[in-house]
């Protein structure tokens, strides 16, 4: 899989510019073996070559036409960032409970049965919900306020911040087909993510609610707790098996609260980050995508098969 005697290297992407383009500025500039793009998709045939020897996937969680060509290509030899079997399994709900067998602090959560579903239904297709629900409960056990919101990981969709059980109501009824989670909100004023690259490169972003971007040099917390922060967002890493991934904290006094585990698609454009921020996550995806062309790692696949 190569093109001239070059390894391939392909971004699929939706709306954003900034990073990919960076990014295969960078691999095309500095390293002579390698060439990055943008994939181009058509269609795809089950006998369908795949060119590319690494994928960097910013999209699939969205298009489910790409979620299924990323699968494919992995199948067929390519290595895809991130993994797409474990992506496509991973949800915020699973994280929080994984994070609970780690030992580590999670706000209280619940994850609530759909709205609507899209297959035809009748009363019996319901017979193990408890029915009605008792939403007063639901909002003591979370507390006010609570954020209501899209169970899938990456990113922040269908998010809501609720106080009561009107509310809830009403945010509940709006949420359609989607599976949500009600989520203790830990006030604070210290929001931190930290960004995995590679599953070994870490930086430590204080983010501002305020101003909606992340700081630099405002990092307030002491070296213990920056290393357990550091060290929880690694560990989650390496148990999901991601390349590429955000953790989001916030810090109440001394505790920290794991609020958001996995994010295998996180935001990263000078809007949000500092220039220098921005500068050192192109720099670490161009290295990681390169190194994993001469070595990639064992990815999860749903079946064992042959060598071709």
């Amino acid at each position: 899989m190569s093109r001239d005697g070059q390894k391939l290297v392909g971004f699929i992407v939706g709306r954003e510019r900034e990073l990919p383009e960076t990014v295969i500025a960078l691999i095309n500039e500095r390293y002579p073996d390698v060439q990055a793009e943008m994939v181009k998709l058509g269609g795809t045939f089950l006998d369908e070559a795949v060119p590319y020897d690494v994928i960097i996937d910013r999209m699939s969680h969205e298009i489910p036409y790409y979620r299924t060509y990323v699968k494919y290509a992995a199948l067929n030899g390519c290595y895809i960032i991130n993994d797409p079997f474990v992506w496509a399994n991973d949800s915020k709900f699973f994280a929080g409970a994984v994070l609970r067998r780690l030992g580590i602090r999670t706000p209280r959560t619940m994850v609530l049965p759909n709205k609507d579903i899209a297959a035809d239904t009748v009363p019996d297709s319901f017979r193990n919900l408890s029915y009605p629900m008792d939403w007063q409960a639901i909002i003591d056990y979370i507390g006010g306020p609570a954020i209501f919101k899209d169970i899938r990981s990456g990113g922040r969709r269908f998010a809501h911040r609720v106080n009561n059980v009107d509310e809830l109501l009403q945010r509940y009824d709006e949420s359609g087909m989607r599976t949500m989670i009600l989520q203790q909100v830990i006030e604070s004023d210290q929001h931190y993510h930290c960004l995995v690259i590679g599953g070994e490169k870490t930086l430590l972003l204080p983010y501002s609610m305020e101003a909606g971007h992340y700081l630099e040099g405002q990092v307030t917390m002491d070296e213990a707790a920056m290393e357990r922060l550091t060290q929880a967002t690694l560990q989650i890493a390496h148990v999901y098996g991601y390349d590429i991934n955000m953790s989001e904290f916030v810090m109440d006094g001394d505790e920290m609260y794991l609020i958001n585990a996995t994010n295998p698609s996180p935001l990263m454009g000078r809007d949000l980050m500092t220039e220098a921020q921005f500068t050192w996550a192109c720099e670490a995806v161009a290295e990681l995508a390169v190194a994993r062309t001469a070595e990639p790692r064992p990815q999860w696949l749903p079946v064992n098969l042959p060598n071709d």
